[in-house]
């Protein structure tokens, strides 16, 4: 069993308890903190309260989160939005609110599940939890994302990833005007000091780099398309925030409050870039804007 304690701050001061759970212990949902709080797994100041508590400054905040049972995956039959398939590697366009691969508070309902499901058979080189899995993508960030379907393709597309010779490139929609049309963050990034569910540009973290070109300009937001060098946790909404311009959405690392009601970041990776496995040929595929994304850019267009 883990605990977790939150001191409420000012800037917290009047919101809900089970959206500052979830915003202040990343790996869970929103919904799953709503299930601990109506359990009584969740205590403002010793005492249960509904999710629909609204936060004090200096309220004291304690999260008790029991241990899962050790279980084997289930496949699951999970709709897939899947741009190319082969017998070697699997490209999915991953939806806004899906989980990578089980962790705490998400047991099943993944797209491991799912793909256990579709493939019936996965690799095992990447453990019993992430088979197939080579890179991830944010819960609430949507987009392409390649999955292994053997360990040779496993071994393949890991190594492209850590030589970067598979293309990675994403949209955002940003606070804030930026005035440059290119520019790059070359920042280290690392587990937060103080709240060790977030990163952060940290002195002594790994080298991480973001390039970004504008594509458009709104009167108080920016659509970036950004191509991402490296691949650490959080990368690109950690970067961005860093330079002033968090992400339309992102509850974590932006504003708390936000403009558009939106269930997750406007972050999308619309293009990926890798050798195929077997063939070495070059492939290059692409995924549209999700719906919510377009609606935003309509409303401030």
């Amino acid at each position: 069993m883990n605990s977790h304690e939150i001191i409420i701050s000012k800037a917290d001061n009047g919101l809900r308890i089970d959206a500052v759970v979830s915003t202040k212990i990343p790996e869970l949902s929103r919904s799953y903190c709503k299930k601990l709080i109506k359990d009584g797994k969740v205590l403002c100041n010793n005492t249960e309260v509904k999710p629909s508590y609204l936060v004090c400054e200096n309220d004291i905040i304690k999260v008790i989160i029991e241990k899962p049972k050790e279980v084997g995956l289930i496949a699951q039959d999970i709709p897939l939005n899947i741009v190319y398939e082969d017998d070697d590697i699997i490209v999915v366009n991953k939806s806004r609110g899906m989980v990578v691969h089980p962790s705490p508070g998400h047991a099943d309902g993944t797209l491991v599940n799912a793909l256990l499901f579709h493939c019936k058979t996965m690799p095992t080189i990447s453990g019993e939890l992430r088979p197939g899995i080579v890179h991830r993508i944010d819960k609430d960030t949507t987009g392409l994302l390649v999955v292994a379907k053997n360990d040779t393709a496993h071994v393949s597309l890991s190594r492209q990833l850590k030589e970067k010779t598979a293309g990675r490139k994403y949209k955002a929609l940003v606070e804030g005007v930026i005035k440059e049309d290119a520019g790059e963050v070359l920042e280290p990034i690392a587990r937060h000091k103080k709240d060790r569910k977030k990163m952060a540009v940290v002195a002594d973290g790994k080298v991480a780099h973001t390039k970004f070109a504008v594509e458009k300009r709104y009167k108080n937001n920016t659509l970036l398309d950004i191509t991402l060098m490296t691949g650490r946790t959080h990368q690109i909404r950690v970067h961005l925030t860093h330079i002033k311009h968090p992400v339309i959405g992102d509850s974590v690392y932006g504003y708390k409050r936000q403009k558009f009601n939106l269930d997750g970041q406007l972050l999308h990776a619309y293009e990926l870039s890798l050798d195929h496995p077997k063939t070495d040929e070059r492939m290059t595929f692409s995924a549209p804007l999700p719906e919510d994304f377009m609606n935003v850019l309509n409303k401030i267009n």
